[in-house]
């Protein structure tokens, strides 16, 4: 099973490592600058790990979990930057990205908002066709994606809740994220099996799962890491 996380972000991306086969680095907007990503791709080139962007909404202060208001071409533009800045460090680096994942407010907007999304996925092409766009599982981001002739995955969470209509619980809510490794790796483990899940109101929810995203912020991130690796991988 393909597993991401989000690094570069001022945590403890070392010890996740290990257990990915992609990361996703944050490139300026709501996090990072060029030593981080510097830092960011050389760990990831260590472990064999793929790269790819992190946009987000141009937010340091709320850490890109506001949504702002923007136009498409401002969003275009957001994005464009912020993955282009990516990727010529990753060519000074001998290296290139192989994807883009919104982050934060920007990637749950373009869940559901037809226009951001194109944006978005506008961006991603212009910039390099060949790049793979990962957004939530079924949403409008794939959708667009698939429109603007990307190759997109699919992205579902081992350590969020979703509401039974497939979006992420809110971080704002109580319980929206899941820090017991076991109940993570369950929860992964389901998902990737394309088995249900229980939504937060109790219902099943069945999604489909290219890739399972683990995040460096949770309290407990490298033991989530570690189980849910193991889980998915059968050890």
């Amino acid at each position: 099973m393909d597993i991401n996380a989000d690094i570069g972000e001022g945590c403890f991306d070392a010890g996740l490592m290990p257990y990915l086969t992609r990361a996703s680095i944050a490139c300026g907007g709501h996090a990072g600058n060029a030593g981080s990503m510097d830092a960011a791709l050389r760990l990831a080139a260590e472990y064999g790990v793929a790269v790819g962007a992190h946009p987000s909404y141009p937010d340091r202060a709320g850490f890109g979990r506001r949504a702002l208001v923007a136009t498409p071409g401002e969003i275009q533009k957001w994005v464009t930057q912020q993955t282009e800045t990516l990727g010529e460090a990753a060519a000074r680096l001998g290296c290139r990205l192989a994807h883009v994942k919104p982050h934060g407010a920007l990637y749950n907007v373009a869940a559901q908002n037809d226009e951001v999304a194109a944006a978005i996925a506008q961006a991603v092409r212009a910039v390099d066709a060949s790049l793979i766009l990962l957004g939530l599982s079924g949403s409008c981001l794939i959708e667009a994606g698939r429109a603007a002739g990307l190759v997109v995955m699919n992205e579902v969470f081992a350590d969020r809740r979703y509401q039974a209509d497939g979006q992420l619980v809110s971080r704002e809510t109580a319980d929206a994220l899941i820090c017991d490794p076991a109940e993570a790796a369950a929860q992964a483990c389901a998902l990737a099996q394309g088995h249900a899940i229980r939504a937060l109101d109790g219902s099943e929810l069945r999604l489909v799962a290219d890739t399972l995203c683990l995040h460096s912020d949770t309290p407990g991130a490298i033991e989530i890491a570690r189980t849910v690796f193991m889980a998915v991988n059968g050890g």
